[in-house]
């Protein structure tokens, strides 16, 4: 049977670390590997690596197992990922498998045979042995929880109270004390528990409801030999006795179709826990398999979340067996586009309940909720109302809302007295891992579970004050037996938290987000938007984190270029993006959709996505005159572009109908939407608002005033220029204006110069920077490097120029800047070279072939502004600018002198400079490694090569 492609989620749950994501991102790509091929249920690839021979990769999909000829220690190391993730999301090549491959999986054949063949002998070497051994430990164990039992009172008799002050020292020493006793998991519980005194406001409580549980599983181990055989396991568990592996095995096997919905890991002092749920799809029962490593180690991957497996599971004793470990498998593990047997809210509550009838100890339960919804306030909500709060680092589960859009979905989580903590869900036949929670703030930590009256005499201590009792839970009374004492409180608090936890009622009332509206455009393809989940994982690019910023803005102009939506679950790493770089907002605008504009809605540090003028498909459709009437700024500014770009005529009378009583910030955005369909009937409306009494509004009237073809601005400007600037013989004289009146204030003069510049000067300079260009070649019948040329009179000149640079940059005039850059740039006179400020962005207009001009001219010798002209560059360079910088690396490269200038260079280079350039770079890197150049310069040389080779798969994978 062919075997079914992984998903990127299935390849990445197996990582070990997050370097080993990184690692495997680097790898990931086809250019990394020169064969590679799916036999069987073996799948294997060479991957190009430093050394002269590839590494040789193998993963057996069934197992999945793994091998490499690399000297990693992680299992799976980063070229098996790698592999995996080449597969997952382009496929594996149709290679014919070497002989290394045929004998690995040979000998892991032969391997597996040998495992099953029955062994000559069982049981313990020594039976007598062993059986003393587990009388003495059983001893040690009882010795310990007399000892605990006699603490847990001390605390309650003494009072909560002084727990305070004490802090969390009595509790690690209990612990200890525990652990020398053979009871470990206990320990754990009571470690655990001290590190919670005194933090939230809610900590007593929730102190004296775990110390009541951890009270009553002394008092069952006390009544081990009464209990039921299954509970009695639990109890057993609970404390700390092991169960071996074989004694697992020799349960019976429950084979299934499991259904691996999700992993979670948590991390203690020593070691970190992964655990990982299933469920089988005929026989509906859940399993847990749990794996353990110390810091630094890799989890054994024996299952991959999101697929569906075909095996033989044997579970450990219990009252609520959840535990398991996989006895054998049949076949290879298949997708799983959609779990079977999701349940509601209220049966996922019911299932919780009987789970603590069973097991009271239990923390969490596994659930699989179908068709749930979020909501606003942190909840999923069922098709009948019923809700669950979500716990509180994951009670904003972008991740689900941008992945669903409002629309039911299956989730897999666990369920505890906190709520529901997400695993997974699937949304259109993908499974979708959940997100990694966000930092725990002071809410939502804790709700109080136990009887005010119950806490009070706990908190006071009953050598004080014994407690009365009984009390109620939820409206019911509850007593137990005793004197009052602190063993009395310790059991009713047991009871008490046990009850409420059991009896949780879900939430009622509770409103889902409103469902995102349909998309009309298409999705990018799936290669793209592979690339695209690569780009956003940090590190997963080379080149380090600002070339991957780098790369991310290009994927997304090639995105826009193809056309078509991005994935879903890709908007709120996207919409961060946004929030931090400007210049990324309009391609989000238009690649996020609908569903793009949908979400940042409903996040305010998102809302930027809502002044961005809609176009295209984010254009709403569905928008009334309410909207402009009783809408939220949003929707004002929505409907606004929207009757703009029907009918601007009517747009901009609306906006002027009642534009006074508008909100300072909402008339410069109403404003700015007038940029969509820009004509001269808009100038009347502008030049009112030259005289609105905020900053913001006017400059931004003044712009649109700017960009009209022939605005009255433009010639009042002329008019002011003319009358301060006028020829003199061959020269030009100045006279400057005496004063900065009203008038000119209001057309955008500033009246305030800089530190060291006369008012005069400064106004000329002011004047000229807002007045057409053409009023100079047309007054003195000259080009602009003729008229830059005219000399002015009492030394002028460089004012001139100024004022004449600035509005080159703003009318960005190529013909101007040329002048401006001859005469005044770095190689001209000192008294007439322009200022950094100004020339730079002189640099930015002059045409791309004659900047690469200035750029081959700086890197003959002056590598500092080279690498800064290279920054203004505009990408696609000529073949020409291309061979001169790559000639410049080489030769860079190659001398042993200080490589600082040879790393930025690279780094400059590697977005936009043609990816047609990766081979030649990267046999220049390998010249470079074979003729002993500098490690460093290996390195960028490199590091270029790889960045040009990953381009260059991103523009095929849009072709």
């Amino acid at each position: 049977m062919p075997v079914d492609r992984w998903s990127t989620a299935q390849v990445l749950a197996l990582a070990p670390d997050p370097a080993a994501v990184k690692g495997a991102r680097s790898v990931g790509g086809a250019a990394k590997w020169s064969a590679s091929g799916l036999t069987g249920e073996v799948l294997w690839g060479l991957c190009k690596g430093s050394g002269k021979n590839p590494y040789q990769v193998c993963v057996d999909l069934a197992g999945p197992a793994y091998r490499c000829s690399c000297p990693s220690r992680k299992f799976p190391c980063k070229h098996a990922l790698g592999l995996l993730l080449l597969w997952a999301e382009t496929g594996a090549g149709d290679a014919t498998a070497p002989d290394w491959v045929n004998e690995w999986q040979a000998g892991r054949v032969a391997r597996a045979t040998r495992a099953t063949t029955p062994r000559s002998t069982t049981g313990p070497a020594d039976p007598a042995a062993a059986a003393k051994r587990a009388e003495q430990r059983a001893t040690r164990v009882t010795a310990g929880l007399d000892e605990l039992r006699r603490w847990l009172d001390d605390q309650v008799d003494q009072g909560l109270a002084g727990t305070e002050r004490t802090g969390h020292q009595p509790f690690e020493a209990m612990a200890a004390r525990l652990v020398d006793a053979q009871a470990p998991t206990v320990a754990g519980a009571v470690r655990r528990l001290g590190r919670g005194v005194g933090v939230g406001p809610h900590w007593a409580d929730r102190i004296l409801g775990e110390l009541g549980l951890i009270r009553l599983l002394v008092t069952a181990h006390d009544r081990l030999d009464a209990l039921p055989a299954d509970l009695a396991a639990t109890v057993r568990a609970r404390v700390g006795y092991p169960t071996g592996n074989e004694e697992v095995l020799a349960t019976p096997r429950v084979r299934d179709r499991w259904q691996v919905l999700g992993q979670v890991e948590s991390s203690d002092d020593k070691v970190t826990t992964r655990r990982i749920w299933l469920r089988g799809a005929r026989s509906g029962r859940f399993a847990l398999l749990l794996a353990f490593a110390a810091p630094g180690q890799a989890f054994p991957a024996d299952v991959v979340p999101g697929t569906e497996v075909d095996a033989d599971l044997c579970f450990y004793p219990g009252a609520l067996p959840l535990r398991a470990v996989i006895a054998e498998r049949h076949g290879t593990p298949g997708p799983l586009a959609a779990p079977t047997g999701a349940t509601d809210v209220r049966a996922a509550l019911a299932g919780y309940a009987a789970a603590l009838a069973a097991e009271p100890w239990r923390e969490t339960v596994p659930v699989l909720l179908g068709g749930v919804v979020p909501t606003g306030d942190g909840h999923l909500v069922d098709p009948a109302g019923d809700g669950l709060p979500l716990v509180a680092r994951h009670d904003e589960p972008w991740w689900l809302l941008a992945a669903c859009g409002g629309r039911p979905v299956d989730v897999a989580g666990e369920l505890g007295p906190a709520g529901l903590r997400p695993l997974a869900a699937w949304a259109d036949g993908c499974y979708l891992p959940a997100a990694p929670g966000a930092p725990v703030g002071t809410r939502g930590r804790h709700r109080p579970e136990l009887p005010t009256e119950l806490l009070s005499a706990a908190l006071v201590g009953t050598a004080r004050r014994p407690w009365s009792g009984p009390t109620t839970v939820s409206g019911r009374a509850i007593g137990v037996g005793g004197d009052g004492g602190a063993g009395t409180v310790l059991e009713a608090a047991a009871v008490a938290v046990t009850y409420r936890r059991a009896g949780t009622a879900p939430a009622a009332g509770l409103r889902p987000v409103p469902a995102a509206p349909a998309e009309s455009t298409p999705p990018l393809p799936a290669a793209p938007a592979a690339r695209l989940r690569l780009l956003l994982a940090e590190g997963a690019a080379p080149g380090g984190a600002q070339t991957q910023q780098d790369l991310l803005a290009e994927w997304l102009r090639l995105a826009d270029r193809h056309g078509g939506l991005v994935p879903p679950d890709t908007l709120p790493a996207l919409l961060d993006a946004g929030r931090r770089s400007r210049a990324l907002r309009p391609l989000l605008n238009r690649l996020g959709g609908r569903r793009g504009r949908w979400l940042a809605g409903l996040r305010s540090d998102w809302g930027y996505l809502w002044d961005e003028a809609p176009t295209g498909d984010t254009l709403p459709a569905d928008g009334t005159d309410e909207d402009w009437t009783t809408g939220t700024a949003a929707e004002r500014l929505a409907h606004l572009a929207r009757l703009r770009a029907r009918d601007p005529r009517a747009a901009r009378e609306l906006l002027a109908a009642g534009f006074a009583q508008e909100n300072a910030t909402d008339r410069a955005r109403f404003v700015a939407a007038l940029e969509v369909g820009l004509s001269p009937a808009d100038e009347p409306f502008l030049e009112r608002a030259l005289d609105d009494r905020r900053k913001e509004v006017r400059e931004t009237a003044l712009d649109l005033l700017r960009r009209l073809p022939d605005p009255a601005l433009r010639r009042r400007m002329a008019e002011r220029a003319l009358a301060c600037v006028r020829p003199d013989g061959d020269g030009l004289a100045v006279v400057p204006p005496r004063e900065c009146d009203p008038a000119m204030r209001r057309d955008g003069v500033d009246p305030q110069p800089p530190r060291g510049v006369g008012v005069g000067a400064w106004l000329v300079e002011e004047v000229l920077a807002h007045t057409p260009l053409s009023t100079w070649t047309v007054l003195l019948g000259r080009s602009p490097a003729q008229v830059v040329a005219v000399p002015a009179r009492d030394d002028w000149g460089p004012v001139l120029r100024r004022g004449w640079a600035r509005a080159a940059a703003g009318e960005r005039d190529p013909a101007w800047a040329d002048a401006l850059v001859g005469v005044a740039g770095p190689t001209g006179r000192q008294r007439d070279q322009l200022p950094d400020a100004l020339l730079w962005p002189l640099y930015e207009v002059l045409p791309a072939g004659q900047l690469g001009e200035l750029i081959a001219d700086a890197l003959q010798g002056d590598p500092n502004r080279a690498n800064r002209l290279l920054r203004l560059h505009p990408g696609d360079w000529s073949a020409n600018l291309t061979g001169t910088v790559v000639d410049a690396i080489e030769s860079r490269a190659r001398r042993t002198d200080n490589h600082w200038h040879l790393t930025e260079l690279c780094r400059l280079t590697a977005v936009p400079a043609s990816p047609a350039l990766a081979d030649r770079v990267g046999r220049l890197a390998e010249e470079l490694e074979r003729d002993g150049a500098g490690p460093t310069a290996v390195r960028a040389v490199a590091q270029l090569a790889a960045v040009l080779a990953f381009r260059s798969e991103m523009h095929k994978e849009f072709r």
